[in-house]
């Protein structure tokens, strides 16, 4: 199966020129070090949780990922697409080498290199259905685009012309609606990320309220490994019966401490745990081994967009949103 994958060249698209001449995509992370010496993404995950601590959590989670696609998922035959800003052009290959570590090929700050032969043919934007142009308007490095395969290879073949109603909507009002999606998830992500501890636990209170549960919420000391207890009965007699643990700190979340929410009383209920800071492959194995829910910082404000509506006034009041619509 051969698969399409759009690459990103450089915060400022400097990169073609480069590319072109020696026959390459890069990307960079290069903190990371080779990440051909690491034998999980998860292993990957965690040396950026490391060499990213000023960093938010869900953001280290995306970077790692993406290096982890370029360098172990990206194979021969594979094609690459990369946009040339200055043109309004996309710049097809085809993969020819598979991933190396190579940070003399670019420069240090892109060691990440995968060998590519590029096509004299290229795609104007303007002749891309706007379906199309939204997928590639994403803003990350590195993602699959293998839905859009047949319309790039009749482009590439002349087959097909712009369709005018498609084609009203120029690159850079569709690249300025998802830069405005992504800096408010950002910004959501910030504001929860400055709650302390008591406050982020009433926070998840809040969202399992506004997803129709009862709650009991621990008072402040010791809580024996659970901070929420959720049901849907008043009593608290009617299943599931949800046991929350919530820890809202920089470090990842341990495998003890799923240990701990799993021996938490009521024995046998079902077990969510919460961790801004993420956790580690260990938590993560223990986790998928026993039914226990994960949420992480980035997951839990994806929850808070799509329940925001529905929390309760005083969950509210710990992060105060606005709700603004914006053209797809």
């Amino acid at each position: 199966m051969i698969r399409w994958w759009m690459v990103r060249a450089g915060d400022s698209n400097e990169l073609i020129p480069e590319w072109i001449s020696k026959g390459v995509v890069s990307i960079g992370w290069s903190e990371l070090g080779n990440p051909k010496s690491f034998n999980s993404r998860e292993k990957l995950i965690e040396k950026a949780h490391d060499v990213y601590k000023d960093e938010k959590p869900g953001a280290r989670v995306i970077w790692a990922s993406q290096v982890w696609k370029f360098c172990y998922e990206i194979k021969v035959n594979d094609k690459v697409i990369t946009y040339a800003r200055d043109t309004r052009e996309y710049i097809i290959g085809t993969v020819t080498k598979e991933h190396v570590y190579d940070p003399a090929k670019i420069s240090d700050y892109y060691p990440n290199v995968v060998e590519v032969a590029w096509e004299d043919k290229r795609i104007l934007r303007d002749s891309l259905s706007q379906g199309a142009k939204n997928s590639l308007g994403g803003i990350s490095t590195v993602f699959r685009v293998d839905q859009w395969e047949q319309e790039f290879e009749q482009l590439l073949n002349g087959n097909i012309s712009v369709t005018t109603n498609e084609m009203e909507e120029d690159e850079e009002s569709a690249q300025k609606n998802e830069e405005f999606i992504q800096q408010a998830k950002s910004m959501v992500e910030d504001t929860v990320d400055k709650l302390d501890p008591w406050q982020m636990q009433d926070l998840v209170a809040g969202l399992l309220v506004a997803m129709g549960y009862q709650i009991k919420v621990s008072p402040k000391g010791p809580d024996g490994g659970i901070d929420i207890l959720a049901h849907r009965d008043a009593f608290g007699f009617e299943k599931p019966i949800i046991k929350v643990q919530v820890k809202h700190r920089r470090s990842a979340s341990s495998s003890p401490e799923i240990q701990q929410l799993l021996g938490a009383n009521p024995i046998g209920a079902s077990c969510l745990f919460v961790s801004t800071g993420g956790f580690t492959s260990s938590a993560k194995n223990v986790a998928m081994q026993n039914g226990v829910k994960l949420i992480d910082l980035a997951e839990l404000v994806e929850l808070i967009n799509e329940w925001y509506e529905r929390f309760p006034m005083e969950a509210k009041s710990l992060i105060p949103l606005k709700r603004v619509y914006v053209p797809m």
